[in-house]
């Protein structure tokens, strides 16, 4: 099967039928095997601080773990030889984050969000992503380093 086709089955799965990313308003635009990018749109139900109308820490640290997650997981697909749904379900069930750093570097405003990863490394058992979130006038809020089991 051919490695475009896979990862727009894994992006449907995580786009609509992943009850989580839905709640928030996750939406994975981009997967490649070095770069991966969520957007999402402000709602009042992601305030984390209501007099100042930004977003909920958890959010932020969610998103980056989302879409340091979905780098990883396009790289992790991509190492597969000849992959098929099976080999493809088999390593994204093993697949989970082990650690998680977020650094909050200004408050969440803005009307729309885009979080975006890149690959540090990727080993035979841990991989590791840089991800940053920025708003729609492009101020960075936060950026975080993911380690995950692959």
């Amino acid at each position: 099967m051919e490695k475009q086709i896979i990862f727009e089955q894994v992006i449907d799965m995580w786009n609509k039928h992943i009850a989580f990313n839905s709640l928030l308003g996750f939406t994975v635009t981009k997967m490649e095997e070095e770069y991966a990018e969520i957007k999402f749109e402000w709602q009042d139900k992601l305030m984390g601080n209501p007099v100042q109308k930004i977003l909920h820490g958890g959010v932020t640290a969610s998103v980056l773990d989302m879409v340091g997650g979905v780098v990883i997981s396009a790289n992790m697909i991509s190492r597969i030889n000849n992959p098929d749904k099976q080999k493809v379900a088999e390593k994204l069930g093993k697949f989970c984050t082990i650690d998680l750093r977020t650094d909050f570097l200004r408050p969440g405003r803005g009307e729309s969000f885009v979080a975006t990863a890149r690959i540090i490394r990727h080993g035979s058992k841990v991989a590791v992503a840089r991800m940053e979130l920025h708003n729609e006038k492009g101020e960075h809020i936060a950026f975080g380093t993911g380690t995950y089991m692959v």
